[in-house]
C-alpha cells in the first residue's frame, strides 16, 4: 500500500503567502512556522461552525424515531462522549509530552507519532473519506435550503397545496462557483473571519428553529408524542420502526462530529497558553454550546411535530409562515455551509498539495506562486496548481452531489461510518499509548470497553443509514413537491 506520508515543507509552502526568508525579525513559533495567533475563543468558532450544521434540523426527526428516554438518553451520551475523546485528542497534538512535545499539524500526523504502522493509512482513509462526505453532504444541504427559499415563497402566493416544483440543481452549481473563490483561501489559518460569519449564521438559523417550535406548541398544536417514539402499526412498519431508529442514532453521531478537523483547529492556537489547554476549554464551550441547541431544537421540534416530525423542519417545510422569517432562517443555513464547507474542505487541500510539492519540488507549475493586487484586499498570492486543484475538487464533489441528493440517509451514513475510528478508536489509542495505561487495569477495561459498545452502535446506525438511503434512492424524482 502507497504511503500517506505527509512531508512538512517550508511555511511559504503552506501558507500560500510570501514568507519574508530575508526577514529575521520574522515572528516565528518554535517550529520556524509563521507565529500563530488563534485563541480559545477563535477554536470554539470553527468547532461551532463544525458541530452545529445541518443535522441541528434533523433532530427532531432523530428523536421522533426514538423517543423521548432514548433520544435524549443518547444525545447526552454522545454529548459526553464526543468531549471525553476530544481532550484526548487535544493532549496528543504534541508529541510525546502534550505541552513541550513536537508539534504533529494533521490527525494522520498524530496517529503516526503515537500508533504508527497501518494505522496511519486507516486514519487516512477514514479521515479524508469522511471529510470528502461532508463537502458532497453540505453542497446538497445548502441547495435544498436555496430550494426552500423559493419555495416558500410559492406557497405563500400560490397557498400551501400549490404545485411549487423547484429543481436543486442550479442552486448546487451556485453554490459550487461560491465554493470556487473562496477554495482560494491559502489554508486553515486564513479562516477565522469565515467561521465567525459561519457560527453566527448557525446560532441564528437554529434560534429561529427553536421559537418556531416555542410559538407552535404555546399555540395549542402540538403533535402526538410517546416516550418512545413513532408507533408501530400507526405510524411505521416493524421493519421501519428498526431501521430508522439506527439511522436516528447515525444522525445523532454526526451531530457532534469535529474531530477530523480537531488538530487543524488546535494547530491555528498560539502557544501560551499551551494548546492543549486551549483546545480543551474551545472543546468544553464548543459541545456544551451546540448541547444546548440539540437539546432545545429536538425536544420543541418534536412536541411541536410529534411522531410525524419532517427530516428537517425548515426545509422540509414543518412551518410555513410567516414566510419571510422562514426564508430568513433557511437564507442563514446556507451561508452557515459556505463556510463550514471550507473548514473540512482545507485539510483536503492541504494534504493533496503537501504531496505534490514532496513529490515534484521542481515543477515550477505545482511549486510557483503569482502576487496579484486585488482590490480592497491588497496582494494575494496565486498559485495556478492550486487554483486548478481546488476548482477541479468542487466542481467533482458538485457533480456528485447532483447525482446523490439524498440527505438524511447520506447524514446518518456520514456520521456512523466516521464516529467510531475518529472520535473514539484512534483518540483512545492514542491515549493509552501516551499515558502508557497498563493493559488489563479498570482504566484500560473501560477504555476498550467504550471503543467496543461505539463500535456496535456505528454498525446498526450505518445498516440504518443503508436501508434508508436505499428507501431514498427508490423514491427519489429531480423535481419534487412537498406534497408529493
Amino acid at each position: 500500500m502507497k504511503s500517506f506520508n505527509t512531508e512538512h515543507e517550508h511555511p511559504a509552502a503552506e501558507s500560500g503567502n510570501v514568507y519574508a526568508e530575508s526577514d529575521p525579525t520574522k515572528n516565528v513559533d518554535d517550529d520556524g512556522r509563521e507565529k500563530r495567533t488563534g485563541t480559545w475563543l477563535t477554536a470554539s468558532a470553527h468547532i461551532i461552525t463544525a458541530v452545529i450544521g445541518s443535522g441541528v434540523l434533523s433532530l427532531a426527526w432523530a428523536i421522533a424515531q426514538l423517543g423521548w428516554i432514548a433520544g435524549l438518553l443518547i444525545l447526552a451520551i454522545f454529548s459526553f462522549i464526543t468531549y471525553f475523546t476530544s481532550t484526548m485528542l487535544a493532549d496528543c497534538y504534541r508529541a510525546p509530552d502534550p505541552v513541550t512535545g513536537k508539534r504533529n499539524y494533521t490527525y494522520m500526523d498524530v496517529v503516526r507519532s503515537y500508533l504508527g504502522g497501518r494505522k496511519v493509512q486507516l486514519c487516512g482513509v477514514a479521515q479524508y473519506g469522511n471529510l470528502i462526505g461532508i463537502t458532497v453532504g453540505y453542497t446538497i444541504t445548502a441547495s435544498i435550503s436555496m430550494v426552500a427559499v423559493g419555495k416558500a415563497n410559492c406557497f405563500h402566493d400560490k397557498g400551501h397545496h400549490a404545485d411549487c416544483t423547484l429543481s436543486s440543481y442550479p442552486y448546487m452549481a451556485a453554490f459550487g462557483i461560491i465554493q470556487i473563490i473562496l477554495s482560494q483561501i491559502p489554508n486553515f489559518h486564513k479562516l477565522s473571519f469565515l467561521s465567525i460569519m459561519a457560527a453566527v449564521m448557525s446560532f441564528t438559523y437554529a434560534t429561529i428553529g427553536i421559537g418556531l417550535a416555542i410559538a407552535t406548541v404555546a399555540g395549542g398544536k402540538v403533535g402526538k408524542t410517546n416516550m418512545t417514539g413513532t408507533v408501530v402499526g400507526v405510524d411505521v412498519t416493524t421493519t421501519q420502526k428498526i431501521w430508522r431508529s439506527f439511522q436516528a442514532v447515525g444522525d445523532i453521531a454526526f451531530a457532534y462530529a469535529y474531530a477530523t478537523v480537531l488538530i487543524e483547529i488546535q494547530d491555528t492556537l498560539k502557544s501560551s497558553p499551551a494548546e492543549n489547554k486551549s483546545m480543551k476549554r474551545a472543546s468544553l464551550v464548543g459541545v456544551s454550546t451546540t448541547t444546548f441547541f440539540y437539546i432545545l431544537c429536538g425536544c420543541l421540534g418534536y412536541a411541536a411535530f410529534g411522531n410525524k416530525a419532517p427530516g428537517d423542519f425548515l426545509t422540509d417545510f414543518g412551518f410555513y409562515e410567516p414566510f419571510w422569517l422562514i426564508d430568513f432562517a433557511n437564507a442563514c443555513i446556507a451561508f452557515h455551509l459556505i463556510g463550514a464547507y471550507q473548514v473540512f474542505a482545507q485539510p483536503i487541500f492541504q494534504f493533496v498539495e503537501k504531496r505534490c510539492n514532496r513529490n515534484w519540488p521542481d515543477n515550477k507549475f505545482i511549486t510557483s506562486e503569482y502576487s496579484v493586487n486585488i482590490p480592497f484586499l491588497g496582494k494575494f498570492n496565486i498559485s495556478i496548481f492550486r487554483l486548478v486543484w481546488r476548482t477541479a475538487y468542487v466542481v467533482i464533489t458538485t457533480v456528485v452531489a447532483m447525482i446523490f441528493p439524498f440527505f438524511n440517509a447520506i447524514l446518518g451514513l456520514i456520521g456512523a461510518a466516521s464516529f467510531w475510528p475518529l472520535t473514539v478508536y484512534f483518540p483512545v489509542e492514542m491515549h493509552i499509548a501516551q499515558t502508557k495505561v497498563k493493559k488489563y487495569s479498570p482504566r484500560w477495561i473501560g477504555l476498550k470497553m467504550l471503543c467496543w459498545v461505539c463500535l456496535i452502535v456505528s454498525l446498526l446506525a450505518a445498516a440504518g443509514s443503508i436501508a434508508g438511503l436505499i428507501s431514498s434512492v427508490k423514491t427519489y424524482k429531480p423535481f419534487r413537491t412537498v406534497h408529493e
